[in-house]
């Protein structure tokens, strides 16, 4: 599904070109060099004018889909010619797009919303620009991630918070059991990305970590933008809470486990072990950590990540 951009009624396309042509007009755009422009991710108006000076030179306009990216460039009186560049096709476009960057274009790629290349396609294209000898130029701008580390509350150490940009998790199977295991112990913050269809069941997945904190982020920028900060217990809860909570776009900033907590599954005893091992002969991780829990009286973060262990093939 797309994004939906949030579009700011007052907004004068000639008068916002001019100042972008007024505060980045003098700059130098080389020729022959991909842009790689970053684009609002929700609100129409987080354009930087530097994205739009560019936008409005180059001689044509890679994205990831035309019909998103051609509304975004009417609202601000731009018309450039437009390719589609997307995870499909993106190794037979780049090369069409080397070959005319060699002859002394200028070209922009953007994708839906944000930052190409990041959870977005563009990786491959820059790849084939640079192999080719010639230059990727980027424009930063909106992103979900630093929006929402900013509000999350994380401690800095000075020079802002440690964090894991993790993106998102393997769908099923050992792969995704692997990475919940790794997220169990992880002790710097870390940022995830879902999607509609799939937040009910990370959510699932993330209240097993009981108490850890997480905020989350839903439709950032937009209209019905949300953001809460709860145990991660209460994440299923706060969806459910409401039908639309499992409608839009999702990231997540889950908080680093404390050091006293990442230590204790090795503080475990043997009858606490003992008594977690039958109980996953007959439940599934999450109740048997559950269980393990009320009968020993031991962590059941520990526990949990004890029975990710004991699982292992």
């Amino acid at each position: 599904m797309l994004p939906e951009l949030m579009v700011t009624p007052n907004l004068s396309a000639p008068t916002v070109l001019q100042a972008a042509q007024a505060v980045a007009g003098e700059q130098h755009y080389p020729a022959g060099a991909l842009y790689v422009v970053a684009t609002p991710i929700g609100n129409l108006a987080d354009i930087t004018l530097r994205a739009l000076q560019v936008l409005s030179l180059v001689d044509a306009v890679a994205c990831e889909d035309t019909r998103h990216t051609a509304p975004l460039l009417q609202a601000y009186g731009l018309d450039r010619p437009l390719l589609s560049v997307h995870e499909h096709n993106e190794a037979e476009a780049a090369a069409g797009i080397v070959r005319r960057l060699m002859q002394g274009e200028r070209i922009a790629y953007v994708s839906d919303a944000g930052t190409p290349g990041i959870s977005d396609p563009g990786a491959r294209l820059c790849r084939a620009v640079v192999h080719a000898g010639l230059r990727c130029i980027p424009l930063p701008g909106a992103s979900s991630v630093t929006a929402l580390l900013s509000v999350a509350g994380l401690a800095s150490t000075g020079q802002g918070p440690a964090f894991e940009f993790t993106g998102f998790l393997p769908p099923k199977g050992a792969d995704r059991q692997a990475a919940l295991r790794r997220l169990a112990q992880q002790t710097q913050a870390c940022v995830l990305l879902e999607a509609p269809h799939r937040i009910g069941l990370l959510a699932k997945d993330l209240a097993a970590l009981n108490q850890r904190a997480v905020t989350l982020g839903r439709e950032l920028t937009k209209q019905f933008e949300e953001i809460a900060t709860l145990p991660c217990t209460d994440l299923p809860g706060w969806l459910d809470a409401s039908e639309h909570r499992h409608r839009g776009e999702f990231i997540l900033v889950l908080h680093p486990v404390t050091p006293s907590a990442a230590s204790e599954p090795d503080r475990l005893d043997g009858e606490t072990l003992r008594v977690l091992a039958l109980l996953l002969q007959e439940l599934p991780v999450k109740s048997a950590a559950r269980l393990s829990a009320e009968i020993t009286g031991a962590s059941r973060n520990a526990l949990y990540a004890a029975a990710l262990e004991l699982k292992k093939p």
